[in-house]
């Protein structure tokens, strides 16, 4: 945008006159469709996909109407597909815009992929980089399910799951979605349930993590030691440890939750000393 301030010129008028767009085909929307009670929500998806290995191009432009899927672009035949029944007034009406048609024709795959293509050189160097995680152990309590939680890795193409003896196993194994850091990292956890296993037996299982782009896995294998909790070091607050220890207590007995920073601020402060929770 620095290097071409135009096209931020560019944008700044489209989004202004979208809003004008938008008005008017929901007034449009209300009359053809006999509506009169709102509010009314008219939302657009946009955009191109450009496979960067096969040079293939597809380009797409949808509508939402009061938070349904409602009319889609046909590119290929140059007409408008009615998502929902109530949409086909609006599809023959705009089927008729020939001028329009050939626009997003042009426009998405022509034009689109241009700055695609720009900004994929452009920022090449960032969108490709592979950043590796942090993979720990966490659980809340002895008896919980033990959580393989991996996070600040990049891109999001990963995969994380538990094995025992070598072997994937699924059966006690609840994986969490892929969720987005602060910084543009993501990160992602596989929890394991434990009830059936017996200590002896804990070795003979490990989470593995994969990210796609990187060489080797990072795998860690099931061990107490390991483990990171909020309950495992709490002998530490006996009654005898004054506050000028809070800082090494806190760094032993760190675990990433908000609850378990509450525990030992309360701990801290609530009697001046530290005192079993």
């Amino acid at each position: 945008m620095e290097k071409d301030p135009e096209h931020l010129k560019w944008y700044s008028q489209k989004c202004l006159g979208s809003q004008h767009i938008f008005r008017a085909n929901i007034d449009n929307f209300k009359q053809r469709l006999n509506l009169t009670q709102g509010p009314y929500i008219l939302q657009r998806m946009n955009g191109c996909d450009w496979d960067n290995e096969t040079g293939e191009i597809k380009g797409y432009n949808r509508y939402g109407f009061n938070g349904e899927d409602f009319l889609a672009v046909d590119l290929n035949n140059l007409t408008w597909t009615a998502l929902k029944s109530q949409a086909v007034i609006i599809k023959l009406l705009w089927d008729d815009d020939k001028a329009r048609l050939e626009y997003n024709k042009n426009y998405y795959n022509s034009e689109c992929p241009v700055w695609l293509k720009n900004y994929g050189h452009q920022g090449r160097s960032f969108l490709q980089r592979t950043e590796s995680p942090s993979v720990s152990l966490l659980q809340k309590t002895p008896s919980s399910v033990v959580s393989c939680h991996a996070t600040g890795f990049y891109p999001d193409r990963a995969e994380i799951f538990w094995r025992k003896d070598g072997e994937e196993i699924h059966e006690g194994v609840e994986k969490g979605e892929i969720l987005m850091n602060n910084d543009g990292t993501f990160q992602m956890s596989a929890e394991l349930n434990i009830s059936s296993i017996q200590p002896g037996g804990w070795r003979r299982y490990d989470c593995v993590f994969q990210l796609s782009g990187a060489g080797d896995d990072i795998i860690v294998t099931l061990d107490k030691s390991v483990i990171r909790t909020n309950w495992g070091k709490m002998h530490f607050c006996d009654g005898s440890t004054n506050l000028g220890e809070q800082t090494e207590i806190i760094k032993q007995d760190m675990y990433p939750s908000r609850a378990h920073y509450f525990l030992v601020y309360s701990c801290i402060f609530e009697q001046g000393i530290l005192k079993p929770l």
